[in-house]
C-alpha cells in the first residue's frame, strides 16, 4: 500500500500541490508562522480533504504525520484543527504517550500566557470567534479537545 503522501504526489503533481491556497483561517489565527514545509503540510490536507482521487483513504481520515522532534507538529495539528472546525468538525481527540506531554499540550492549545501557545489572542473563523477553553458553556462555538495518555494509567482530560 502505498504512502498518501506519493499517491497525492502521484495523482496531482507538486505544482498543483503547491498551488493549493494555505486558507487565512489557519495562517491568521497561528500565533507563528509557518515553515516551508508545514505550510505543504496544510496544503496537502488540503488537497486530500477536498478532492476525490484513486486511493484516497475513507473517511473518517487517520492521518500520522511523521515529522522530527522539534519540527512544529503541534502548530500543524493547530492548524489542521482550524481547518476542520470551519468545515464544521468540532471534537478533537489527541492520545499522548506521558503525562507531561499532557500538560505541554494543553498548554499548547489552551493556556495564552505560555510561551509556546498557538494560536493568536484572538480566533476568527468565518468572522466569528471561537472560543478555546474547557467546556463550560456549550452553546458558544468551542473546538472540544481530548487528551490523554496512552500508557496504562490511561487518564483523560476532556477540554
Amino acid at each position: 500500500m502505498a504512502f498518501l503522501y506519493d499517491t497525492l504526489l502521484q495523482e496531482f503533481g507538486k505544482r498543483a500541490i503547491s498551488q493549493v491556497t494555505v486558507p487565512t483561517h489557519i495562517s491568521g489565527n497561528l500565533k507563528f508562522g509557518q515553515r516551508p514545509y508545514q505550510q505543504e503540510a496544510f496544503q496537502r490536507f488540503i488537497l486530500c480533504h477536498s478532492e476525490n482521487f484513486v486511493g484516497k483513504p475513507n473517511k473518517p481520515l487517520h492521518l500520522l504525520y511523521n515529522m522530527a522532534t522539534g519540527s512544529g507538529k503541534t502548530l500543524v495539528m493547530a492548524g489542521l484543527m482550524l481547518q476542520l472546525y470551519e468545515k464544521g468538525y468540532r471534537n478533537f481527540l489527541f492520545f499522548v504517550n506521558s503525562n507531561n506531554i499532557i500538560q505541554k499540550t494543553k498548554d499548547n492549545f489552551l493556556n495564552p500566557q505560555t510561551s509556546k501557545y498557538l494560536f493568536n489572542d484572538k480566533v476568527v473563523i468565518n468572522g466569528k470567534e471561537v472560543f478555546l477553553k474547557q467546556i463550560h458553556n456549550l452553546m458558544k462555538p468551542i473546538m472540544r479537545i481530548s487528551i490523554s495518555n496512552l500508557q496504562p494509567s490511561n487518564s483523560c482530560i476532556l477540554i
